[in-house]
């Protein structure tokens, strides 16, 4: 597999994918080059399989800037556990579940603590550095995790019966300790936060009761005060990151049946829609302090999603299957996140006529909870 660097992050070491790489065959799975879904593509070209807990299924869902990955991982069929790997993706370890059956991790920061969240999306955690030691976060009935920032601030969302039921976005202080309530937007009544910058400014999502209008929000620092970022023309938008100048990544509907990705000024000002690789559909999950941004958009004439990256301000988006040599029928589908190395997470699917195979082997219950954390 051949990796070509493509822009320059500042004091970058070049591009590093961590991809989900299966082939089926005969209802089993193996692929090209690895024996896991997850892999590391180092510059020079070299793979690093991350290998498992356990089961086939593995999945990358945050990086940093040392190239340690948070995920999760089946250790048995049905059964995923929260895991964390050494610099550059090397080990994988098993964070444990807080005695619950299932643990997702979401987030990490620069020290290597890893927030999200265990027992079916019950109980938020958060790790000391390095992984070691998981700790429920507390202060709600049900609560998940999706942010920290190098001090240790975490963000997600929880409900408690104190504000009826509704999902609210929260922020805590460093290392996890206390809990704040971020509020929603006005007139809507749930609310998560999704990313969290070094300054506390929160990026997450609003919603009305029943759903059908979403707004994408970002607070000032420490999670004070909540602002709308509007939209590119529709009625909904999502917010998924943000880096450490307030640069706010997401997507935006622009018409209907249409979502393009965008990009924002520092602190959450004027929103700039990224465009397409060419179909009706953009999403931006990840950006990083130089603005590159990472996330997938479709093809008109496959109607298939391509993971993409940018130039630094979000400029100029590239398919990210036109610089990787990839197994023949295989596509590189979504990117999560990219951190200020240039290193990007994402997740690759082999050809179309093996892609149900491949999904009637994967864990379902770890499949819907990247999707879920990814479209919360």
């Amino acid at each position: 597999m051949k990796i070509i660097r493509i822009f320059e992050a500042r004091g970058a070491r070049g591009l590093i994918l961590a991809i989900s790489l299966g082939i089926s065959v005969g209802g089993g799975f193996v692929s090209s080059a690895f024996a896991h879904p997850a892999v590391i593509v180092n510059p020079d070209g070299k793979v690093r399989d991350l290998g498992s807990l356990g089961e086939f299924f593995t999945d990358a869902r945050s990086i940093n800037d040392s190239g340690q990955v948070a995920g999760f991982s089946d250790v048995a069929p049905y059964t995923a556990h929260a895991f964390i790997t050494g610099p550059d993706g090397i080990g994988m370890t098993d964070l444990g579940t807080q005695g619950a059956r299932y643990s997702y991790a979401f987030g990490i920061n620069n020290s290597g603590q890893v927030v999200g969240n265990s027992d079916n999306h019950a109980k938020a955690f958060i790790t000391g550095p390095n992984g070691v030691g998981m700790t429920d976060l507390g202060g709600l009935d049900f609560s998940d995790a999706y942010g920290i920032n190098d001090s240790g601030q975490v963000t997600g969302s929880g409900s408690n019966k104190i504000n009826g039921g509704y999902s609210h976005a929260f922020i805590t202080g460093p290392n996890g300790v206390g809990m704040t309530d971020l509020g929603t937007l006005s007139g809507f009544v749930h609310s998560v936060g999704l990313d969290i910058n070094n300054s506390g400014q929160v990026v997450g999502n609003s919603q009305t009761a029943n759903t059908f209008t979403t707004h994408a929000f970002i607070t000032g620092p420490n999670g004070v005060g909540m602002t709308d970022l509007g939209t590119l023309g529709g009625r909904n938008t999502h917010a998924f990151g943000i880096n450490n100048s307030g640069q706010v990544v997401g997507y935006s509907e622009v018409a209907p049946d249409i979502v393009h990705a965008f990009i924002t000024g520092p602190n959450g000002v004027g929103m700039t829609d990224l465009g397409t690789l060419g179909g009706p559909v953009s999403v931006a999950y990840g950006i990083n302090d130089s603005g590159q941004v990472v996330g997938y958009s479709r093809y008109a004439s496959d109607n298939d999603d391509h993971a993409f990256i940018t130039g630094p301000n979000g400029v100029g988006m590239i398919d990210l299957n036109s610089i990787a040599d990839l197994p023949s029928g295989s596509n590189l589908t979504s990117a999560q996140g990219i951190n200020n190395e240039g290193q990007v997470i994402a997740t690759i699917v082999p050809e179309p006529a093996s892609y149900a195979l491949m999904l009637a082997g994967l864990s379902l219950l770890g499949f819907m909870a990247r999707r879920n954390g990814a479209s919360a």
